[in-house]
């Protein structure tokens, strides 16, 4: 009777533990890019934990997108959502908890910074250029 109640009750367990999103590998992403509206895929690359595609639209002009693994959210400078200014996302940092912000960049739609988190560590960070969201964030050494 004892295997019984435990063998329901891991059952239980393991049906209600919340199920974890896979990232999108490679292929999906390039079949998300192609459903965007992409004519071609050049180059697709995983940096700073995001992809990074090199895409050719149907008009024949070339550029770099920012697809997050987690979500499929593309971020193409090019398209019709607005972008935040520098400003903004400085304060969008601040809030997210990030200080002694010692280089910003925009990048297409994200932007880049270098910082400081909230434990003191140096950190490489990458933004959405669209609602300021920490899309990445990395620690730059372990000596900090």
């Amino acid at each position: 009777m004892n295997k019984l109640i435990l063998t329901a009750t891991l059952a239980t367990t393991l049906l209600a533990a919340p199920a974890f999103a896979a990232e999108l590998g490679a292929a999906q992403v390039q079949a998300k890019l192609r459903a965007a509206g992409y004519t071609q895929v050049h180059e697709l690359e995983r940096d700073d934990g995001l992809w990074e595609a090199d895409v050719s639209r149907a008009d024949g002009s070339f550029e770099e997108v920012i697809v997050d693994p987690a979500t499929g959210e593309i971020f193409d400078p090019r398209s019709n959502r607005a972008l935040l200014d520098a400003g903004q996302v400085l304060a969008l940092a601040e809030k997210a908890g990030l200080r002694q912000i010692e280089s910003f960049e925009r990048d297409g739609a994200t932007w880049k910074l270098e910082a400081r988190n909230a434990r003191n560590q140096r950190v490489e960070v990458r933004m959405s250029g669209h609602d300021g969201r920490v899309l990445s964030s990395k620690r730059e050494g372990w000596w900090d």
